[in-house]
C-alpha cells in the first residue's frame, strides 16, 4: 500500500496492490479490504491502520 502514487486529482488517497506487478488502484477498489473512513482524516487512513495491523507492507511513493 501507498499514498497517492504519481499524484494526480486523488491526491492523498491511499492505494492498495495485490502483487508487486499489480497496478497501484485506490484502496475503495478492494470491499473486501476498505474500512469506512474516519472524520477529519485522509481518505483511506482506517483502512491503512487496519491493514498495518495485519501485516501488510507499505511502500514509499
Amino acid at each position: 500500500m501507498t499514498w497517492s502514487p504519481n499524484g494526480g486529482p486523488s491526491e492523498g488517497v491511499l492505494h492498495l496492490r495485490l502483487r508487486a506487478f499489480d497496478p497501484w488502484r485506490p484502496y475503495t477498489e478492494f470491499p473486501e479490504y476498505c474500512k469506512p473512513d474516519f472524520p477529519a482524516t485522509s481518505p483511506g487512513y482506517a483502512t491503512f491502520v487496519t491493514l498495518i495491523r495485519n501485516q501488510w507492507q507499505y511502500v514509499k511513493p
